[in-house]
């Protein structure tokens, strides 16, 4: 079993001088995590109009950038950082993974240029909680060489069975936890599942109908979720920690339909957001990850009847009792988190 710090250290800094980490995460809105390919000038020039379009805009070094492109992202995020005034927008960079050659650079330069800026560093193919430890203990002796005022904090992304298997182990390795990511297709590969896809399901997944008794009758094949396990999984350890779980990406441009059912799955098992790759998928994030209206306006009356969330009422003929008061409030609270960013939606809810 991975040992863990005392109660009486767990929130302590690792570092003399640097700032101590949260007792609870920040209240953010992020129903989407943008990626923006920083070493690209064009994309990197439409950063501030972007900025106030989404909830958090991450500057990937990761994958996806090439391995001459490397240095030039990590510059280019630094520029783009200081460049932008990100106002309520979360700032996130996906450095490379732990065995790289750029990840001791990527942390180094990002936190001596930008540290005050930087929000959230994404962790890339985390196993277990002993890389969150290095990558914990590497920051706070960062942050106070460089006098960054509070916590950078780690998201670190499922996409190995190893991490799967070590989640719980992970959500627990530090306060200065975040929350985690499903990663689909290294998670793939690492399993040797039979898939190319990234994210989404797979048309020969699924469950076939009993056949009928005349044996001439069409059986139907139902199509299942292929990440349902892991994403369940995932939610469990991040929620019992404080942390915040999300679905990772959506490969598949093209299918905005398939996107929005993949997202509104990790959405209804508890996730508060997923990955934006696309401009296109920015506005389906916003759409799944913000409470449907009716649902709002009926938890509202919940709420309304219940005030102290005790005992039990009627409303439209089913009964309300303590535990659908709790349903009723994750589902308000996440309105009003919303409403305090998008003043449409604020309007529709009736906040």
């Amino acid at each position: 079993m991975a040992q863990t710090r005392t109660p009486a250290k767990h929130f302590a800094p690792l570092a003399i001088g640097a700032p101590e980490p949260f007792r609870a995460l920040p209240v953010k809105l992020e129903r989407m995590i943008h990626f923006v390919p920083p070493h690209n000038d064009k994309i990197r020039a439409k950063i501030k109009d972007l900025a106030g379009q989404v909830d958090v805009v991450l500057g990937n070094l990761e994958d996806a950038v090439p391995l001459d492109q490397k240095e030039n992202a990590r510059k280019g995020f630094i520029q783009m950082a200081r460049d932008t005034d990100f106002g309520a927008t979360g700032l996130w960079t996906r450095i490379n993974c732990l065995n790289s050659p750029w990840m001791l650079d990527d942390v180094i330069d990002i936190v001596s240029s930008v540290g005050n800026k930087l929000d959230v560093i994404m962790l890339p193919k985390v196993e277990g909680p002993w890389d969150i430890h290095y990558l914990d203990q590497l920051l706070a002796q960062l942050e106070a060489k460089h006098a960054v005022a509070k916590p950078i904090l780690i998201h670190a992304i499922l996409e190995t069975a190893e991490g799967v298997n070590n989640v719980e182990a992970i959500a627990a390795a530090s306060p200065r936890m975040h929350g985690m990511s499903l990663g689909p297709a290294d998670l793939a590969a690492s399993r040797g599942m039979k898939t190319t896809r990234v994210g989404g399901g797979h048309p020969d997944y699924g469950v076939l109908a009993d056949a009928g008794k005349d044996g001439a009758t069409p059986r139907n094949f139902y199509q299942q979720d292929l990440w349902h396990y892991t994403v369940g999984k995932m939610v469990d350890a991040c929620l019992a920690y404080g942390l915040k779980p999300f679905y990772g990406p959506f490969g598949d441009f093209s299918d905005a339909a398939a996107c929005e059912a993949q997202f509104r799955n990790a959405y209804l098992q508890g996730c508060l957001g997923a990955w934006s790759l696309h401009p296109s998928q920015i506005d389906i994030a916003k759409r799944v990850f913000s409470p449907d209206v009716a649902e709002v306006k009926f938890a509202l009356r919940i709420l309304d009847a219940m005030p102290d969330g005790t005992g039990a009422v009627m409303i439209d003929g089913k009964m309300q009792d303590d535990a659908t008061w709790k349903q009723a409030k994750v589902i308000v609270d996440l309105a009003r988190l919303v409403a305090s960013r998008d003043p449409e939606r604020a309007s529709e809810f009736g906040l």
